[in-house]
C-alpha cells in the first residue's frame, strides 16, 4: 500500500521559490516512477512533471525551465523546486505515484502579491 504526504506550499510573491516534498512510503515498483500533479480552481487535475526510477525527468511545457523535479532514493523522498514562480502557478500541488495511481493529499501553492 502506498502512502503518499506533501508538504511545503504556502503563500509566495510572483517571483518567488518554493520547495514541494512529498514524503513516500510503499513497495519498490509503487514507487519507481513519481509525478507531480497541479489542480486550479475550477480547472482540471493537469501533470506538471515527472521522475522515472532511472532519474530521467518530464515536464510540462508552462513549468519547463523553472521548475525542477529530484528525488532521494535512500529517503523515499520526492521534491519539486520551483523558481520564477508566476500567478497562475496557484493551484493544489498533489504527489502521485505512477505505477500505483496513488495519490497524497495535496499542499496549497498561492501565488499573489
Amino acid at each position: 500500500q502506498v502512502h503518499l504526504v506533501e508538504s511545503g506550499g504556502g503563500l509566495v510573491q510572483p517571483g518567488g521559490s518554493l520547495r514541494l516534498s512529498c514524503a513516500a512510503s510503499g513497495s519498490i515498483f509503487s514507487l519507481e516512477n513519481m509525478a507531480w500533479y497541479r489542480q486550479g480552481l475550477g480547472n482540471q487535475r493537469e501533470f506538471v512533471a515527472l521522475i522515472t526510477g532511472g532519474g530521467g525527468t518530464n515536464y510540462a511545457g508552462s513549468v519547463k525551465g523553472r521548475f525542477t523535479i529530484s528525488r532521494d532514493k535512500t529517503k523515499n523522498m520526492v521534491y519539486l523546486q520551483m523558481d520564477r514562480l508566476k500567478p497562475e502557478d496557484t493551484a493544489v500541488y498533489y504527489c502521485n505515484a505512477v505505477n500505483a495511481n496513488s495519490w497524497g493529499q495535496g499542499t496549497q501553492v498561492t501565488v499573489s502579491s
